[in-house]
Order: structure tokens, then C-alpha cells, then sequence
């Protein structure tokens, strides 16, 4: 048994020392990319949205919605630590599900990480109340395809609505 410990901590060792030599600085990213691409989700309506969307649609709906849409993003300033600068247009088209299409249209500024933790705010506008969005969420990469998991909230007279989204995009210049 000690020797298979043995023989187990001798090969972890060689392989994360491997790994180690492979560690690079991060390189400074382009300062303009296009990563645009399709978003899936849900959003969570407080009661008096739901009030709102039925007395403009004359539509009995529950208070969790299919979302559909695009996200048009481009970063636009990249720092030497790997952070980069990005603006969003996210169309989204809830209710589908429920037989009725309720737009969206959100602008968003933000900041990226480079490990994919991102943070944004910006304008809402939507028949269910218009407010500042605030979101926040994580980009994973597999490849040369990105995979956006982002939460956000968008306060408004209505009352808040809450949103999940996911979708992929690919890094085009």
C-alpha cells in the first residue's frame, strides 16, 4: 500500500510540474472582438408584472417565462491584465411558451475578467416596465466557443423581474 501511495505522489508530482512549466503570463487580448450569439432562458415576473403584461396583452400568463433571443456584444478595450471592456444589445422575446411575445431590449456596459466573471448595467426597455438591468455572470470556454451562464435584475415601477440566461458564442474579429 505504501508504495502505491508512493508511486501515486511521485507521478502527481511530475505531471503538475509539467503543468506549472506550461503557466505563461496571460497575453493581452485584441482590443475589438465581435461575440455575438443566441440566448435561452427564463425570467421570473413579481405579480404586479404579471398584472402589467395582462392588462397590455389581455393575457392570463404565470409568472415564469420562456426567454429567446440574441446578444449582440463587442469588447472594445482589453487591459495588460487580461480584463476586458464590453458592450451588449440583448433582444429577448418572453412568453412564447404561453402564447403571447413580450420584447425586451437591453443595453448593457460592463467589465469581463479573465477567468470569465463578468459584471454589467445599463438601460431596459420592455412592455412589462422599463428599469436599469444590472447583470452578472461567468463565461466558460471550451475551444474556441464561449458559454455565458449570466443572472441579472431589472428593478422598475412594475416591480423587479429576474432572468437566467445561457447561450454560446465564438470569437469572430
Amino acid at each position: 500500500m505504501k508504495r502505491v501511495i508512493l508511486v501515486l505522489v511521485v507521478l502527481f508530482g511530475l505531471m503538475s510540474s509539467d503543468a506549472r512549466a506550461q503557466v505563461t503570463a496571460p497575453q493581452r487580448p485584441p482590443d475589438t472582438m465581435s461575440l455575438s450569439g443566441p440566448r435561452a432562458g427564463i425570467t421570473y415576473l413579481t405579480p404586479a408584472v404579471v398584472d402589467q403584461i395582462k392588462e397590455d396583452f389581455n393575457k392570463d400568463i404565470n409568472p415564469v417565462i420562456s426567454q429567446f433571443g440574441w446578444q449582440f456584444e463587442k469588447r472594445f478595450l482589453s487591459s495588460d491584465t487580461g480584463a476586458t471592456a464590453v458592450t451588449e444589445w440583448v433582444v429577448l422575446f418572453g412568453g412564447i411558451d404561453q402564447g403571447v411575445v413580450i420584447p425586451s431590449l437591453t443595453w448593457l456596459v460592463g467589465m469581463r475578467t479573465v477567468g470569465g466573471i463578468e459584471l454589467a448595467a445599463g438601460p431596459n426597455l420592455s412592455p412589462a416596465g422599463t428599469g436599469v438591468a444590472i447583470a452578472a455572470g461567468v463565461t466558460m470556454r471550451v475551444g474556441n466557443l464561449n458559454v455565458p451562464f449570466n443572472a441579472a435584475v431589472v428593478p422598475s415601477a412594475n416591480g423587479p423581474r429576474f432572468s437566467f440566461l445561457l447561450g454560446f458564442n465564438s470569437k469572430r474579429r
